[in-house]
């Protein structure tokens, strides 16, 4: 489903008020979702839209806003639809949903800051790729609002993607452009079409800068080390692999640790 991109940025009315009112309202949406899926096959738009003011902020992350009583976008809270999506759905037509919902979702601006800032697993290089791209379609109508990803601070789009991609951006693209529109678009286009080599390299690349910089890890050597990194990674089996391929730093780090604690162990 393509939906035409609109000048006026609007958001399911749902994700406005406070957090508890939300969260009412969000798994009810995602069983409503269900239903319509079973039913036609497909995602309708939500039932009721609000207009995001210029400079208006949305909260991105839990961690962002402390007083849940007040009447907020908060965006982080659209996990909670998948609370729902699945309610009435036999188990075996549940995945090939997902992937329509996904699908659905990166056509409109909201889906598409949703996957971006909160990317479900699979986080695959060609999976991110297409969650990015859709952030770059609707990147004009995004510059609008503000955004709360860290408590007391408001982002600009470029600085909101910045803050959560400028490792991955350097894992993809070393130097690559200044603006950070242009660095993501290059690392799409080379993310898309990255071989499994491509990958490795990439993610080779961004492990060391983690390891620096996370003060929790025990054997910082080893996992500085290029040789024992590719050693390891060569090693994972296909699906976790992929699971990393994008160089997306929180599920790199959670790998680092894992081997931090194996090594541990020994």
């Amino acid at each position: 489903m393509t939906m035409e991109h609109s000048p006026v940025l609007e958001f399911p009315a749902w994700l406005y008020g406070t957090t508890a009112a939300i969260r009412r309202k969000v798994e009810s949406e995602g069983r409503w979702w269900a239903r319509e899926y079973l039913k036609i096959g497909a995602f309708p738009l939500p039932r009721q839209m609000r207009q995001v003011a210029p400079g208006e902020v949305l909260v991105m992350h839990s961690g962002a806003e402390f007083n849940l009583g007040r009447t907020r976008w908060w965006i982080h809270m659209f996990v909670e639809v998948f609370m729902g999506l699945n309610e009435g759905v036999p188990k075996e037509e549940r995945q090939r949903m997902r992937e329509s919902f996904e699908s659905f979702c990166l056509s409109t601006p909201w889906g598409a800051l949703y996957h971006a800032v909160s990317p479900p697993p699979p986080r695959s290089a060609e999976r991110m790729a297409n969650r990015l791209a859709s952030v770059l379609r609707f990147w004009d109508v995004l510059q609008g609002p503000r955004y709360a990803f860290w408590f007391g601070k408001k982002y600009t789009l470029e600085e909101l993607m910045e803050d959560i991609y400028r490792k991955t951006l350097e894992a993809w693209c070393p130097g690559g452009p200044a603006l950070v529109r242009e660095h993501m678009a290059l690392m799409v286009e080379r993310m898309a079409r990255a071989t499994r080599e491509d990958c490795l390299e990439a993610v080779l690349r961004v492990m060391p800068v983690l390891v620096e910089e996370d003060t929790e890890f025990k054997h910082r050597e080893e996992l500085s080390d290029p040789g024992f990194l590719r050693e390891r990674l060569s090693a994972l089996p296909l699906e976790d692999f992929e699971d990393i391929s994008s160089a997306y730093k929180y599920t790199v780090t959670v790998q680092l640790a894992a081997w931090d604690r194996e090594l541990g162990r020994h």
